[in-house]
Order: C-alpha cells, then structure tokens, then sequence
C-alpha cells in the first residue's frame, strides 16, 4: 500500500511556520540562523523567507551579519503583526498590558478602583485602561510604556477576581463574593477594540497556570496533578489535572467559599463564615482583612487558637479536594495563603488526613494571575500569526475584517 505523500503546498507552509516560530523566539535572524535552529536546508528556508517577505509577513530589518564569511541580512516579523491584550481585573483596579509576538510588553497601564466598585465602575476602568492600551499605553505613572505606534490588538486574554461563565466569558456573581462586579461583559466590551478572540477565566484559574507553567524550578516540580489553593481576600481553587485546569461544566469548578468544614466551635459551617466568626473580614464586607490575619498569624504562638482554627477550616477544604481531585500535591497561594507559619501549620495538620499529600507554597511572584494570563495571550497572538500562512493569500488578517 502507498502512503499519500504531502502537497508541496503543506510542506511550503511547514517551512513558512518554522521560520516565524524561530523569529518570533529570537526576534531577528539570518537565513543561515534560521536554518541552522531549524534543521531545515538553507536554501528551503531561503525560498521560505522569500514567500514570507512577498506576503507581507516578513521584513528585512536592513542589517547585515558581521564577521568571518559572507554578510547575511536580518529578518524579522512585520511591524503590522500586532500585539496580545492583556487584562487583569481585581479589586484594586485593572491591570491590561499590549504583549508583542516576541513576548515583549509594548504598553501598560492600570486604574485604580475604588473596594466598593461595581460592575459599572469596573466597566469604565476596563474601557479607559484598553482605549490608552489602543492609544499607545501608559505605564502606572502616566509614562508611556511601548514607543512606536499604537499596538494592533489581534486578541484578548482576561483575568478576573470573580467566577466566569465558561460558555459566554461573562462574570458571574455569587453569594458572599467579596469582588462585587455582577454579571461584567468582558468579551463585548472588548469587541470593538479586538480584532480576534477574548478568552477570560478567573484569576486562580490563571495563577495556577502560571504555577504549572514555571515547571521544574516552581513550587509544583514539574507535576501535571496539582490543587492550587488561593487564600487571599476572596478564597479560591483550581484543579490541575493531566496538565490542564478543569473548569467544570459552567466554568465555576473550585468555588471553594461555601464548602462545608469545621468552624472554631467546633460545628460545621461555610468556609467564608469561618472568617465572620473569628473577627477577620473587613467592615461591612465579606472579604477577608488580609493584614489583620496575618497580624495574627505573625503574633501567634504554636497552638494559638486562630492559627488553629484556620488550619482546622482549611484542612476540610483541603480534605475534600483531595478525596476528588487525587492530586500529586497541594500548592497554597495568595497573601496570606503563602505564609510561612500558615503552611507550616497546613503541612503539619495534612498528615492528619487519610490521603495525606504534600503541601508546597506557591511561587514568591508578584501577580501571578497576570503572568498566567499574559503566557496565554502570547500564545494565542503567536498562533494567530502563524495561521496567516494558512490563510488565502498568506497575508496577515486585514484589521477591517470581520469578527
């Protein structure tokens, strides 16, 4: 039996998806550079580069190689390949980012919210904060971040401080969440500003990525099957199975704050109760006093009764994921999630359980949701790019096409 051999269409566009994946890890490169990381001939990768810069895709920095042999010129992706946005959403204002195909960020900025904020205050962060990403960005301090033109947006990635509907990317409000959004669109506000998809997920589902993604130097040492738990003002959890994060039928797996444990009396209640009875929610709020806790937890001896009862109410979560999940390891996030002395008292009261598991502290990183979410809009955007040479024509997508 013959095996059907592939189109020289096909192989054409593998040597086409080789090259910019090499341009887009080092950012600009000789032909001989290319061929020499790919594997490929040189003279393929020539006739690839030649089809690229003919589409549009690929341009001619104008440098030359120097040293030993003959010059070779630079090649890199063309200005117009756009940028990923980035959007962190928290109670403390919105975080969005343009990231360029090379990883770079080209713009930033962030507006502060006010902790009473509501879906409307935090829809008009959101629509202001991308409106100076689209204008060119501005850094926090009103500096811009990114020279050149104002970035191409070609797609959309979103952390949020709140469940998100899986199917449509619309927050969803539930009992007792600290974050009070409501029901924020994200996707359509966005719509008018992004050429391509807007993919939005929670933040634990995102900081949990990140974690998975640091692989053998973070805290997870490479596991593919982990629980993250996030304590913070909001409680949180994410299932990490086989490498990916399971977000459930609706998208609301590890809503963890109403999950039944054992409460400081000693009777069962709500997780998020947990925190009403020992005094540590902030006023008129249901979002945990982080520093207050962790005052507490600072000034707390072995067997003081608020580390205890905390380690007792989280344990049952703990508990409980495990009896479901079956992970390799537990990795405890958030502000004060993290704590030294909190994991140590996690880790001791773990061994109580009758599947005990490791418990490891997250990494020590600053906004670990926004580092999940901008490697997938780096991804997303690289795709993108490298769906252009499948495309009619080659082209990169005009930015009047339709969504």
């Amino acid at each position: 039996m013959s095996s059907a051999k592939p189109s020289l269409d096909l192989l054409r566009s593998l040597t086409e998806e080789h090259v910019l994946h090499a341009l887009m890890e080092h950012g600009r490169l000789t032909r001989a550079e290319v061929a020499a990381l790919t594997g490929i001939s040189k003279p393929t990768i020539s006739e690839g580069v030649r089809r690229l810069v003919d589409a549009g895709l690929v341009v001619d920095t104008g440098e030359r190689s120097s040293g030993r042999g003959r010059a070779g010129s630079y090649y890199t992706l063309a200005p117009d390949s756009g940028a990923a946005l980035v959007v962190s959403i928290t109670p403390h204002g919105v975080v969005a980012e343009a990231v360029d195909a090379f990883g770079e960020v080209v713009a930033a900025t962030e507006i502060a919210l006010a902790r009473d904020a509501g879906v409307g205050a935090v829809g008009l962060a959101l629509t202001r904060a991308v409106a100076e990403i689209a204008g060119g960005g501005r850094a926090g301090t009103g500096e811009r971040a990114g020279a050149g033109a104002a970035p191409r947006l070609r797609v959309a990635v979103v952390s949020a401080a709140d469940p998100v509907d899986r199917g449509t990317g619309r927050l969803v409000h539930l009992p007792d969440a600290p974050f009070l959004v409501g029901d924020l669109d994200a996707p359509a506000l966005l719509a008018g500003a992004v050429e391509g998809p807007v993919l939005v997920d929670n933040d634990v589902n995102w900081a949990a990525r990140a974690e998975r993604a640091s692989g053998d130097a973070g805290a997870v040492g490479g596991s593919h099957d982990f629980v993250y738990l996030y304590l913070d003002e909001g409680l949180g959890c994410a299932v990490v199975s086989d490498g990916e994060v399971r977000r459930g039928h609706a998208g609301l797996a590890g809503e963890i704050a109403h999950l039944l444990t054992e409460g400081p009396d000693g009777r069962a209640v709500r997780l998020t109760e947990v925190f009403a009875h020992l005094g540590l929610r902030r006023p008129g709020s249901t979002a945990i006093d982080v520093e207050l806790l962790r005052k507490r937890i600072g000034e707390a001896a072995a067997g003081d009764s608020t580390l205890v009862a905390l380690g007792t109410a989280v344990l049952g979560v703990l508990g409980a994921a495990i009896a479901l999940a079956d992970p390799e390891m537990v990795v405890v996030g958030g502000a004060w999630g993290r704590d030294v002395a909190f994991v140590d008292e996690l880790r001791r009261r773990s061994a109580e359980l009758p599947r005990p598991v490791p418990v490891v502290a997250a990494l020590d990183g600053d906004r670990p949701q926004l580092s999940g979410a901008r490697a997938a809009a780096l991804h997303q955007l690289r795709e993108s790019v490298v769906a252009a040479v499948r495309a009619p024509g080659g082209r990169l997508v005009d930015r009047q096409s339709p969504r």
